[in-house]
C-alpha cells in the first residue's frame, strides 16, 4: 500500500525495530495492528489516518498487517483486532483494543504528543503567542519585523517593551512607554507599565529565599510580604503574587498607605481582564473589602 504522506507507513517484521521502536526516540509511532478480514479495522484505519496527518510530521502512524506479520504480532502478544499501541523512547506507553471514537483516540495522544500550531497569518498574534509562552527572544524578533513596516501598531510597540523589559532593558522600556500617546490600548499600557515597576522594583530586593525564610520566622512580617510579591511578579509567578498581596490587605490593609490594594489593581491591569486569575482574585478582594 503506497501513502501520500512520510508519516504514515506499513511497518514489517523485518522493518519494525527500525520504523517504530528507533524512530519513537525521535516523535512518539502509533501501530495500528489490522487485518483484512476485520470490519472494525476498515473503519478505524482512515480515521486514524487523518490524525496523523492533522499532526503534520509530529506524530507517526506504522500500520502492521496480521495476516502477514506473525513475528510483531507474537512478540507484543496482540489478541483481538484493531489493537492500536503508541511507542515512545523506544516503549509502548499507551494504547486501546477494538474500535474507538475519534475524540477518544485524540484524547489518549494529548499527553503524548503537541499538536503543531496553526500557522499565525497575524505576525502579532504569533508574537503574543510566543511572549504567553515565555518565548521572549522569539516575540521580539516577531515584533522587530512587524514594526519596521509599521511603527505606529501600538499594540505591538507595547508588547515589544514587554520583550525588552523581560530582558533587563528597562530604560529603554520605559523610553517607548512613555512616547506612547494613544488612547486606544489603555489597558495594555496600564499593565505594561505596572510590569516595569515590578522588575525595577525587584532588581533592589532581597533575593526570594532570603524574604521566604524572614516570613518562616515571622509570618506578619508585612516588608518580606509584600517584597516576596514583588520578587514573584517580576519572575510571573502571579498566583502565589496574588495570594501574598491579598493575605497583607486582609491582614493589615493600612501598611505603607495600602499598598498591598494598590499593588492588586496593578497586577489585574498586568493581566487583564480576562485573565482567570483577575477574576477569581477581584472576587476575593471584593470580599475582604466588604
Amino acid at each position: 500500500m503506497s501513502h501520500d504522506t512520510p508519516y504514515i507507513f506499513d511497518a514489517t517484521d523485518a522493518d519494525f525495530q527500525q520504523l517504530v521502536i528507533e524512530n519513537s526516540f525521535n516523535q512518539p509511532v502509533l501501530v495500528d495492528f489490522w487485518a483484512d478480514w476485520c470490519a472494525p479495522c476498515k473503519v478505524l484505519m482512515p480515521m486514524l489516518e487523518q490524525i496523523a496527518q492533522s499532526y503534520q510530521g509530529q506524530l507517526l502512524l506504522a500500520k502492521v498487517n496480521c495476516d502477514v506479520e506473525q513475528q510483531v504480532v507474537a512478540m507484543f502478544g496482540i489478541r483481538s483486532l484493531p489493537t492500536v499501541v503508541l511507542f515512545k523512547d523506544g516503549q509502548p506507553v499507551d494504547g486501546f483494543a477494538g474500535a474507538q471514537p475519534e475524540s477518544a483516540v485524540r484524547a489518549m495522544l494529548e499527553p503524548h504528543v503537541a499538536l503543531p500550531a496553526p500557522p499565525a497569518d497575524d505576525p502579532f498574534e504569533a508574537a503574543q503567542a510566543a511572549f504567553a509562552q515565555g518565548q521572549y527572544a522569539q516575540a521580539e524578533a516577531t515584533l522587530k519585523a512587524l514594526l519596521s513596516e509599521d511603527n505606529s501598531h501600538t499594540a505591538a510597540l507595547i508588547l515589544y517593551a514587554r520583550c525588552l523589559a523581560e530582558r533587563g532593558e528597562l530604560g529603554e522600556a520605559q523610553t517607548i512607554l512613555d512616547a506612547i500617546k494613544s488612547d486606544e490600548h489603555k489597558a495594555e499600557l496600564a499593565g505594561a507599565k505596572a510590569q516595569l515597576t515590578f522588575l525595577s522594583q525587584a532588581g533592589d530586593l532581597p533575593d526570594a529565599a532570603e524574604l521566604k525564610a524572614r516570613l518562616a520566622q515571622n509570618p506578619s512580617d508585612d516588608e518580606a510580604a509584600y517584597q516576596l510579591a514583588v520578587r514573584q511578579l517580576a519572575r510571573q509567578q502571579y498566583e502565589a503574587a496574588l495570594e501574598g498581596l491579598l493575605k497583607l490587605f486582609v491582614r493589615n490593609r493600612a501598611w505603607n498607605e495600602g499598598v498591598a490594594h494598590k499593588t492588586l489593581l496593578q497586577v489585574f491591569d498586568l493581566l487583564g481582564n480576562e485573565h482567570p486569575l483577575v477574576t477569581a482574585y477581584r472576587r476575593k478582594l471584593f470580599a475582604a473589602l466588604y
